[in-house]
């Protein structure tokens, strides 16, 4: 077990506070701006929820970013991998990456409270971390992509093959993750992948009266039901998490041989 003060300023990229009733704020941010998705920030959210999760404090989780979007994908904070070459991952610098994602994925799943997400704009990498969410609140502006994966020449095998397609359904869950067309708020309230569309001031003041009102009933009702309405996600990831993972790793690693032997076509 865990407690607050393990945890609450241990990250550089996420702000955390819990108020009297139990209800934990999770915040992601970059400097008080827009989170900006890159290696450190993936690390840091990791090891993160596993902390959140193990934490009997915590009677709801609330999960929000700061700024302009919930998540921005930034391809050119990633860099060379540690352990990998400049041209990209090699079978060891996966290693870390599948780590992290296994970690990533299961804590979310873990958390034996209910979670929800307050999402303040456009989630372009990591939706399933809104998604996956017992109640998600978006603003009006907000929209879902995956701008991380397939269009990058990236499998996307980390849990987004998973989620993707739970939500929306196989046809259209794969047709969103290979044809790059984003979700609006209002398709996917309409698609039921958010609960409301809340204006940007209200936000977070919506999320912390549904998040009281939960926090309110007995804790064996709250745990347990949070505990019954993840477990269909937590067995699809138990099943498909790892191989995606590794289908995802051997793309990464091709990616990488492609772009060396383009590099040393052109010296030649």
């Amino acid at each position: 077990m865990t407690t607050l003060d393990q945890y609450q300023d241990q990250f550089s990229c996420i702000r955390i506070s819990r108020d009297e009733n139990g209800i934990l704020l999770i915040r992601l941010h970059r400097e008080d701006e827009t989170l900006r998705w890159n290696r450190d920030s993936h690390l840091e959210v990791s090891r993160m929820l596993p902390l959140v999760a193990s934490d009997p404090d915590n009677r709801v989780v609330i999960i929000t970013g700061t700024g302009e979007y919930f998540t921005k994908f930034e391809l050119t904070a990633f860099g060379p991998p540690i352990g990998g070459t400049r041209h990209g991952h090699t079978a060891q610098s996966w290693d870390p990456i599948m780590s992290a994602e296994r970690s990533l994925m299961s804590a979310h799943l873990s958390i034996p409270v209910p979670v929800i997400a307050a999402v303040n704009g456009p989630a372009h990498v990591h939706a399933d971390i809104a998604l996956l969410s017992d109640v998600v609140l978006a603003t009006p502006r907000a929209h879902f992509a995956d701008e991380s994966h397939f269009w990058r020449g990236i499998v996307p095998g980390d849990g987004v093959h998973v989620v993707w397609p739970a939500l929306l359904g196989p046809n259209l869950g794969r047709y969103f993750l290979m044809a790059g067309k984003p979700l609006e708020a209002e398709e996917a309230l309409s698609r039921g992948l958010i609960g409301e569309i809340v204006e940007d001031e209200h936000l977070l003041d919506r999320a912390y009266e549904i998040a009281r009102k939960i926090a309110a009933y007995p804790d064996m009702n709250v745990r347990y039901t949070r505990d019954l309405l993840t477990r269909r996600y937590r067995r699809l990831m138990a099943d498909e998490l790892g191989y995606g993972l590794t289908l995802q790793g051997l793309s990464a690693v091709a990616a990488a041989e492609t772009n060396r032997a383009a590099e040393e076509a052109a010296v030649r």
